[in-house]
């Protein structure tokens, strides 16, 4: 069997490193997407290789669903010159921000951005790519803790929209299934990230409210998340599909 490839949007810092690092200490090779900086790509492509896994990083906006089709033909060209392949075995749809959304605040621009980024972004980059995904591979969908328990007003739009990626998640299960291919989802709790300004990482007062609410007494960290995005694609979860899966200690239980 050849190692698999895993296609990671966002995965130059956050929970998208912690998550491309994790799969490739499980033996996977990683292509990983940015947005901003290619230095802090090219660290986690060197970080990737130092335990003995090849990596690529590719440019990609997420908000921007007309370059989708220029960003297939350059996965192609690296999958073509790195492993010799024309297809990979997992996307995982990981790109994104939380938007701040206060009611009596919100703008039309807010939730525009926000519904590009996780849902039209998602939807379309994940239908584009899709004849490019082996037979019984994966798709793994990010979604939040915040869709179970509204915790934070001003992330309202952020989880709603969220909420509609989990349903899809549901449709897109059934039209995969006959190739083999199980779509899932994982929604993080609050995790010590630059998330959301990176309050849950830096503001020790926020830390301790999120802390009191998580059932196993302390705070998320990214390896946590990584780790269990590693563990749900695992080949051991070749009979779970169409799930929610939270990884977030408890959090609000």
């Amino acid at each position: 069997m050849t190692n698999r490839i895993i296609l990671i949007t966002g995965g130059s810092r956050g929970l998208g490193r912690a998550s491309a690092l994790a799969l490739a200490d499980a033996g996977d090779d990683v292509v990983l997407t940015y947005l901003r900086s290619s230095a802090e790509a090219d660290a986690v492509v060197a970080e990737i290789e130092s335990r003995g896994r090849r990596a690529v990083a590719l440019q990609l906006d997420t908000t921007d669903a007309a370059s989708f089709a220029d960003f297939a033909g350059r996965l192609r060209e690296a999958l073509a010159s790195t492993w010799q392949r024309d297809s990979f075995d997992v996307l995982v749809n990981n790109a994104g921000y939380a938007g701040s959304t206060p009611f009596g605040g919100t703008t039309v621009e807010s939730i525009q951005t926000l519904v590009d980024v996780h849902l039209i972004g998602v939807v379309m980059l994940t239908q584009e790519l899709a004849p490019m995904i082996s037979d019984g591979g994966r798709i793994l969908n990010i979604s939040t803790g915040l869709t179970r328990f509204p915790a934070n007003g001003a992330y309202s739009i952020y989880a709603a929209v969220k909420g509609a990626i989990e349903i899809w998640t549901l449709y897109l299960a059934v039209e995969l299934g006959a190739r083999g291919i199980r779509v899932n989802v994982v929604a993080p709790g609050a995790t010590a990230t630059d998330f959301a300004g990176g309050a849950v990482r830096d503001n020790e007062q926020y830390q301790a409210m999120v802390v009191s609410t998580v059932a196993l007494g302390r705070l998320g960290q990214p390896e946590d998340v990584g780790g269990a995005i590693a563990a749900v694609l695992d080949e051991r979860m070749q009979w779970v599909t169409g799930q929610r899966i939270e990884a977030s200690g408890g959090q609000r239980l």
